[in-house]
């Protein structure tokens, strides 16, 4: 008996498989002749009997599907939570009924009268302007970066701004309020993000003054509030920092004023590392001008008496204080210009001085109008 694999068929060679004549294949009665390439594609089945969709019957009619009114026809009304109501009211919304809402045009409280236009309501806390504050309070230069902004929104962000600098010496707190309603509306304009740091270092939020005043530079690519930089650097406890970061500017770059505030804090980091004679030096400039006052001669020299004291030199840190309170006097008087000559008065024969020199002002001896080689008022 011939060997086979557990079927019925016979096992046969290799050979023997090769030598079968073709005549002994039976032919496929569905398979197509080897000369002939199929068709592509799958053939279609013709030979299956449809399915009988008879006792489906007929398809509902989806005549509960939402129309665009908010109303459904034959939806049962239900009572907000799932079940049908019995009273025959329809829940308000209509097109959700059984969920609760969520706030929104259904709210009570807003909820506008019949007629009426739904009242405004304030953007996040922004404090109430005066009417008698306009966009023209604010400096013209201000205002030209404003030009970026739609016109009702540049208005609004300018009298935020001009209030805040009516505010910022009587009330920081409220001037920061409006610096930020300002810098909500306006982020990208430079000018705002430097108003709201100097309102905030006004408050002692030196963290935040420093990062917004690292943004104004970065918008506007000056270093003109490099001096708020170093004093919010001080303010944060870290006075090497803040000698690193005065350094770091070109000074013969920045205008006049701005440098001059900049020796100012310099200084006084130098004090708070314990350097004396630097933080004098730091004050060598020649913006320090005993003879006349600038704008910034009041604070430039008050700065230089507070260092002579700290070294022991009390006598020069007299006459420092002196000249301070002379140019202070001088630059507030009402019709000054804008550089004052600056006359030493002792305060003892004060009277005999002021009545040779026939001037009004007190602690004032001569006044020069600016001109051409002065430069004006930085």
């Amino acid at each position: 008996m011939a060997d086979h694999d557990g079927s019925a068929r016979p096992r046969r060679s290799g050979d023997d498989a090769r030598k079968r004549p073709d005549s002994a294949r039976a032919p496929r009665a569905d398979r197509p002749d080897r000369g002939q390439r199929p068709e592509r594609g799958r053939p279609e089945r013709t030979d299956r009997p449809r399915a009988d969709r008879s006792d489906r019957g007929a398809r509902p009619d989806r005549t509960d599907r939402p129309r665009t009114d908010g109303s459904r026809t034959d939806r049962p009304r239900t009572d907000g939570t799932g079940r049908p109501r019995t009273d025959g009211t329809a829940r308000p919304g209509g097109d959700r009924a059984g969920r609760p809402t969520r706030g929104g045009r259904d709210r009570d409280d807003r909820r506008a009268p019949v007629g009426q236009d739904r009242p405004e309501r304030p953007r996040h806390d922004d404090p109430e302007l005066p009417e008698d504050i306009t966009a023209r309070d604010l400096a013209p230069q201000a205002r030209n970066e404003l030009k970026t902004l739609s016109k009702d929104n540049a208005e609004a962000v300018a009298r935020h701004l001009a209030m805040a600098a009516r505010l910022v010496d009587d009330d920081p707190a409220l001037a920061h309020r409006h610096a930020l309603a300002a810098a909500r509306r306006a982020g990208r304009v430079a000018v705002v993000r430097e108003t709201v740091a100097i309102t905030a270092y006004r408050l002692g939020e030196f963290a935040l003054a420093l990062r917004e005043l690292r943004t104004y530079r970065r918008i506007s690519g000056r270093d003109d509030q490099i001096a708020l930089i170093v004093d919010s650097e001080r303010g944060m406890g870290r006075p090497e920092r803040a000698v690193e970061e005065g350094r770091a500017v070109d000074r013969s770059s920045l205008p006049v004023e701005a440098r001059v505030e900049l020796a100012i804090a310099m200084s006084g980091a130098r004090l708070d590392l314990g350097e004396k004679e630097r933080a004098l030096l730091e004050l060598e400039i020649p913006e320090l001008d005993p003879d006349r006052a600038f704008a910034w001669s009041p604070g430039l020299f008050a700065a230089r008496a507070a260092v002579l004291e700290d070294l022991g030199r009390d006598e020069e840190a007299a006459r420092w204080h002196r000249l301070a309170l002379v140019a202070e006097a001088a630059l507030s008087d009402e019709g000054a210009g804008d550089v004052i000559e600056v006359v030493d008065v002792d305060p003892e024969g004060a009277e005999d001085e002021r009545a040779d020199a026939g001037h009004t002002s007190p602690q004032r001896a001569a006044q020069k109008p600016a001109g051409p080689e002065d430069g004006g008022r930085a």
